[in-house]
Formats: structure tokens, sequence, C-alpha cells
């Protein structure tokens, strides 16, 4: 078979840095190809090289045979070649048919845009009503929107980058056979996930980067996800020790806690009630969209609530914001790691001031200390492994993985009494995903509370105590991690009623 897609050596360098190291990659049509590697492993620099966003220094490519040499990405998808990112690049105040047409290299009518949008969502199983406007929409129906936007350019090879990260898993299963029924139909599908899991399930090759270089291939069906994850950081990986709360006291009480949201497409909080306690992991489960960053932004302190609302060691804290809720022991690290986490012009020492500097007084008098600073932001590079030239490294330098290893640290290392975390390893490869999550579990094992919101149940299902569903800005019931399934917590994530479910479900396994 002629491959659809062919790399040969290819190599792109950065100051300090080889991304791409003499890159050899071949992907035939009718197959979904992973591309795997630790954060950093240069892979979103090769996909930027086939999606025409980064010319190679050196090497070429062939897209059937004949040289490919993309320039833009407009260059790329008039040769077939279309890419859905991570990151959504959607309106929220326009409707589907204006969101898709903006991103048609070409103008089509209204009229016949919204029938192909109706044909083309149908036949492979995102249905989408052209008219609705995309703030109205969950995460997963956005991202079919993405898809769909893809699909009407006739692609020949599709780039997925992360695709289930905001997903159920019912919606991570009609995905699949999405991808699947564009595979046989001769569609070639180069697929980037952290997921091992679903690299196992869906791929039929995989292609494994360290370093900027390929360092083996492989059948994923044929390799358990610890195997390939050692093969990505080129090491055995550790396994977690085996973990037995004992809860400790209450810290922190959430008590009927209400808040419209500012934002007209965000989620409200309607009566959330929860109790974390000392020495205890709670999860909470989500799709996005449903009132997470909502409720991250109540327990930091960026949105005030009424003082009963928030009890820290049963004083009311509602009122209170940020500064003087770190200086209690509240530390919060939200999703969005640049620009909300961390300055993204900043260096990692000034970006260390900025959190840390009333919880680890880096300030006397209104003077600010920056040689301290500076050793703070040392010692979370070296505990956490983070890959930098330096401390005056800006935060925008560092890999995505390598920044959330970073906040993550950063807030760990100020000894926090309550820890909340919105999703702490998204994008983050294997061997950092295990690093954070044993300092989250260090850090309860030491008397803290650790408050994880992810969309990632199996890093919920390891990590937690206790576990809760938030759907619709309502929270469900807390229980007992691992006495609930996944299909159960996937009903809830896509909008169930969350407390009677659990509540049925704590009764059954009673």
């Amino acid at each position: 078979m002629t491959a659809l897609l062919s790399l040969a050596q290819i190599r792109k360098a950065y100051p300090g840095v080889v991304a791409n190291d003499d890159v050899e990659l071949d992907i035939d049509p009718g197959e979904i190809h992973a591309l795997l590697g630790e954060n950093g492993a240069g892979k979103s620099t090769l996909v930027k090289i086939i999606y025409g966003l980064v010319t190679p220094d050196e090497g070429w490519m062939e897209l059937y045979g004949k040289r490919y040499t993309p320039t833009s990405p407009k260059d790329a998808r008039a040769e077939g070649v279309s890419m859905v990112f991570q990151h959504f690049s959607l309106f929220e105040a326009l409707t589907v048919r204006e969101n898709i047409a903006l991103g048609l290299d070409e103008a089509v009518r209204p009229r016949t845009l919204a029938e192909r949008i109706r044909t083309v969502s149908v036949e492979y199983g995102l249905p989408l009503d052209p008219d609705r406007l995309i703030g109205d929409l969950s995460v997963g129906e956005r991202q079919r929107v993405e898809i769909v936007r893809c699909l009407l350019q006739d692609p020949r090879l599709l780039i997925m980058d992360e695709p289930t990260s905001v997903l159920t898993p019912q919606e991570v299963e009609v995905l699949f056979g999405t991808l699947r029924l564009l595979a046989k139909r001769g569609v070639a599908i180069l697929y980037i996930s952290h997921k091992l899991d679903e690299i196992r399930q869906l791929c039929d090759r995989a292609t494994i980067l360290r370093g900027g270089k390929v360092v083996a291939t492989c059948v994923p069906s044929q390799e358990t996800p610890r195997s390939m994850a050692e093969m990505m950081i080129g090491t055995e990986l550790a396994s977690p020790p085996a973990r037995r709360a004992i809860p400790g006291r209450t810290l922190l009480r959430l008590d009927r806690l209400s808040r419209p949201s500012p934002d007209p497409f965000g989620t409200s909080l309607r009566d959330l009630d929860l109790s974390l306690h000392s020495g205890e992991v709670t999860g909470i489960a989500g799709v996005a969209g449903n009132g997470q960053d909502e409720l991250l932004s109540v327990l930091s302190g960026e949105d005030r609530v009424e003082p009963g609302m928030l009890l820290l060691d049963e004083q009311p804290i509602g009122d209170l914001g940020p500064n003087r809720r770190r200086r209690l022991g509240l530390l919060t690290a939200p999703e969005e790691r640049l620009g909300h986490a961390a300055a993204p012009d900043m260096s990692l020492t000034d970006n260390t001031m900025l959190t840390g500097r009333v919880r680890q007084r880096l300030s006397n008098s209104g003077f600010l200390k920056w040689q301290a600073t500076a050793n703070f932001a040392r010692a979370v590079v070296a505990e956490f492994d983070v890959r930098t030239p330096g401390v005056d490294t800006p935060a925008r330098a560092l890999s995505g993985g390598n920044l959330q290893k970073f906040v993550i640290g950063r807030e760990v290392l100020q000894k926090p009494r309550v820890l909340v975390v919105n999703q702490p390893t998204w994008g983050v490869d294997a061997a950092a995903a295990a690093s954070i999550r044993q300092a989250l579990r260090d850090l309860a094992e030491n008397g803290a509370s650790v408050l994880v919101i992810s969309q990632d149940l199996d890093e919920l299902m390891e990590i937690s105590d206790q576990f809760a569903v938030i759907a619709g800005g309502r929270l469900s019931a807390t229980r007992p991690a691992g006495r609930v399934s996944i299909e159960e917590i996937g009903r809830l994530m896509g909008g169930a009623d969350a407390a009677a479910e659990m509540r049925d479900a704590q009764g059954a396994s009673a």
C-alpha cells in the first residue's frame, strides 16, 4: 500500500532545543495512527509542520507520493489535510452555521451550507442543528462543530489533538464510531492523546517520540498502557503505593452554596453541599461547562458569595478575597494554566511571587524578596522535574506539561491546608501525570484536604477517596470512590439527575 503521508528526516530546531530530530513517519490510507510522547517530546511541532503552521529546517514530506510543502493551514486544507485542535476556536454568540462558515476557505450560501451541515453531521453520527447558538451547546456538541467543519472540506488526513479530554464516556464511544467510519472510507487519522487505554482501543499503529526522535513503533492492541508509557519515558514506570485514607476533621464546608454566573453563557451554581476532610482526596467529575470554572472561582475568592456559604474550620470565609484565603491555607490551581494560573510573559520567578507572596512571606513591609522567591521557584523546578533552562524563563516558553508541573508544584510546596485543583493532569504525559497525582496523594497523607475537579474518570477513580458529579451547576451527593460504575458516572455527567441517581446507587450498594 502506498502511504498517504510520508515524512523523511524531518528536523526542526529552536534556540536551545531540537524539537524534531530526523523524524521518519508513514501513515496509510484508512489507518488510525497514534502519535505518542512525553510533553516536550516534539509531537506539537511535528503536527504543526504537517498542518503548515511551521516550516521544517530539514527533511521533506510526501502526500500520495507527491512532494508536500504547505506554508499555511490553508495550503494544507487545499491538499486534504485538516486538524481538530485541543482548544476550540468557536464564537459563542454565533450559530453553528456561522462558525463553520468562518472556518471554510470558500464562501457557501447560508441555506446550502445549512443543508450540508445537516447531511454530513447525520451521515457521520454527529447530528447538529445549524441554527443553534454555540453558547447553548454542550462541550461534546461543540467538538462536533469542529469535526463537521473539517468533514465539509472532504479531508484525506484528519489530525485529532486530545479529542476526548472534554467528553463523557458515552460521547467518546460516539466519536470513536465516527473515526472508525472515516477510516473505513479511506481517511487517515493521526491521533494524539495521553489516554493510553483509548490508544489501545482505537489505533492501528503508534509512533513514539522521545526527545524529538522516533524511538519506537508498535501495535497498541498488543501493548499495555504501562508498556507504552515506559517506551515514552525510556525507563520503568513506578507503581503508586496503595493508600488507605482515614478522613479527619472537616476543614472546608460548602453550605447551600449558590451563585449566578456572571457570564451569559456560563453555568450558575445552585445549592452545592460538600464537606472536605483532612487526609482525604475528593474528586468531582463533570463535562466541561457544567460549573467547574465557576466553582473554582468561588473557592479561590475571585468571586464572592454570602459568608456562611463557605466555611473554613467552621469560620465563614465566603466574602474573603484570594490573598486572605491563601493566608488561611486555602489554595487553588485553575484549569487554564497559561493566562490564569501563570502570566505568559512573566518569568517563573515572577509567577512564583504572584501566588506565593502571602503564604511564603516573600515580601517584607512592602519590599519584595526576590532572592527568596527565586530560591522557592528553583525548589519547585527541582522537586517536580520541570524541564526549563532556569527560573528566569518566561512561562510561555515551557511546554504545556512542564508548565502544569510548575503550577501544581508551586501550590503544593506552599503546604496548603486545603488545595483545590481543576484538571491537574490535562494534556500531561503519563510520567508527569503519575508524578502530579502522587504529589496530591502525599499532600493528603500529610493532613491536607485535596479537591480534584477533573474530566478524566480514570484519574478520579485512581486518586479519590470520595467522589461526586457536577452537572448543570448542581452537585451530587458524595460517595466512596469505586462504588459507582463508569457507566453511571457517564450518565450523571451527561445531565441525569445527579443527586437522585447517586442516592439510588448508594441505596443499591448498601
